[in-house]
């Protein structure tokens, strides 16, 4: 005999409430209601108010809003209903057949029974209490398919019920999963929608941020410039290079000075070739002062005017002449006091004088006056010289002395020791070199006072014209015309 147990509804109710509920947690019956505060920030009614950073809000939203899209996958929840619901039916479908089996055996059993009944009356004693007894029989058997007909009705029962509590919770929970995944997709729309917004105002901020960042490394460049610039103007080098430059722009201008100079003496000469032919000699050298002049013969076969006398002359205006005593050798160098006024040079030739004149009035050196102004700006004044003659007579020793020039007197000294120290006076002379030689233009003549006199070379010719304006400047100031030997103070 078959047990029939009468709670299995209710364990299988219990199994698919279960099966529903087991895999779904629901912590709120909504998701949680989120409002846009000022500045686009988005505020929690349920967080406490204490200030969180913008960033951290919206990654913590986004995970939750993740977490629970997860959880909450509609997916999932259909497969587990739709198990539940072709269980459910499974189950229908067996109760339908052991209805119909049912149906079939009761049928059997009152027809086993109405033959049992028709074998009884026709039997007589043993047998006819094997048919009593089979009599008996079939009507337990038709009684124990009552009652399990009964407990499939009841089984029936609640089966439908079960699968109508299946429809109901499949339905419901349909909607619901319905309704949160509209709530999730709302919400994650919000979220994105405010992490646009968020992104927009971090990109403008950030392209302010960038063009702020931008100017003030501009202007850092800018001041970084200036200050290199500022502090290359103050270095010793740049100054140096500086000074390198002028001084080759110097050597430039004179070389084309000199050229122009032999320009114009040849074109000189030209002239006065055709003019007379009888000039035999010419002034060599530069128009300029710092420059050399050299009596040379202009063409071949011209006499030998070694052992003839020779004079040197500076014409003033108005073709008077002017002697500059003790300038009787070969070959002369222009000073200071001859800027601006011609040379000549009287040749005396059997009898005959030859006079051989520059082209044109000597011209100062080009930045004399400047270097001059900067030298008189300073303390003290000294150059280093080398003394080649004293007293007219050349000097042994060719050490190194210091030429020093003050406003109140000249001194010359070799290290520590004093050589000549003399202020400005009418017996005083300064002049330059007027013995000849080959530097002539870096020497010059200094009669400090009687008896006592020096011929110094210069480092460079410019040197030696500086200190002679120099001297002459500073005895002007002290009422001294300084000049030369046998020359006119002015």
């Amino acid at each position: 005999m078959t047990r029939v147990i009468h709670d299995s509804g209710d364990d299988m109710q219990k199994e698919a409430l279960d099966l529903v509920s087991s895999d779904v947690n629901f912590p709120k019956g909504r998701f949680p209601d989120y409002r846009i505060g000022p500045n686009n920030q988005i505020i929690d009614p349920e967080e406490t108010h204490e200030a969180v950073p913008l960033k951290e809000i919206v990654a913590k939203e986004t995970a939750q809003l993740l977490e629970q899209h997860k959880r909450l996958s509609v997916r999932d929840l259909k497969e587990k209903f739709e198990k539940g619901l072709s269980g459910a039916s499974k189950l229908s479908e067996e109760a339908k057949r052991r209805e119909a089996a049912s149906l079939d055996r009761q049928v059997l059993l009152k027809k086993l029974r109405d033959v049992l009944d028709t074998l009884k009356g026709r039997v007589a004693g043993r047998n006819r209490d094997d048919a009593e007894e089979a009599i008996s029989l079939v009507e337990a058997l038709a009684v124990q398919l009552t009652q399990r007909e009964g407990e499939l009705i009841y089984e029936k029962a609640e089966v439908k019920k079960l699968a109508n509590f299946l429809k109901q919770a499949t339905e419901d929970a349909r909607k619901v999963a319905e309704e949160e995944r509209a709530l999730a997709l709302a919400e994650i729309e919000k979220a994105r929608a405010a992490i646009e917004k968020v992104e927009k105002a971090l990109h403008v901020l950030d392209s302010a941020s960038s063009s702020r960042e931008k100017e003030e490394i501009e202007e850092l460049r800018k001041e970084v410039r200036e200050a290199r610039r500022i502090k290359m103007l103050h270095q010793p080098s740049k100054v140096m290079d500086m000074e390198f430059e002028l001084q080759a722009l110097r050597t430039l201008i004179s070389e084309k000075t000199q050229l122009c100079n032999q320009l114009k003496k040849e074109l000189a000469m030209i002239k006065r070739l055709e003019e007379d032919s009888s000039d035999l000699f010419e002034l060599e050298g530069s128009n300029t002062l710092g420059s050399q002049f050299c009596i040379i013969p202009r063409v071949d076969g011209a006499p030998n005017i070694a052992n003839c006398p020779i004079q040197w002359y500076r014409v003033i205006s108005g073709g008077t002449r002017e002697l500059i005593s003790g300038a009787t050798k070969f070959t002369y160098a222009p000073e200071p006091f001859d800027v601006g006024r011609l040379l000549q040079a009287e040749i005396v030739l059997n009898a005959d004088k030859i006079i051989v004149q520059t082209d044109g009035p000597i011209d100062n050196a080009a930045g004399l006056e400047r270097y001059v102004d900067s030298l008189m700006k300073r303390t003290d004044i000294e150059f280093n010289v080398v003394v080649t003659q004293m007293n007219g007579k050349d000097y042994s020793s060719n050490s190194v002395h210091v030429f020093h020039i003050g406003k109140l007197r000249i001194k010359l000294r070799k290290g520590w020791s004093t050589k000549a120290r003399e202020s400005y006076s009418t017996t005083m002379k300064l002049c330059g070199s007027r013995g000849g030689g080959n530097a002539a233009a870096r020497a010059v003549f200094w009669h400090a006072r009687k008896g006592l006199s020096y011929t110094l070379a210069f480092e460079t010719d410019r040197d030696r014209n500086a200190a002679i304006m120099i001297a002459r400047k500073f005895a002007s100031n002290c009422n001294i015309a300084l000049a030369g030997p046998g020359d006119q103070g002015t």
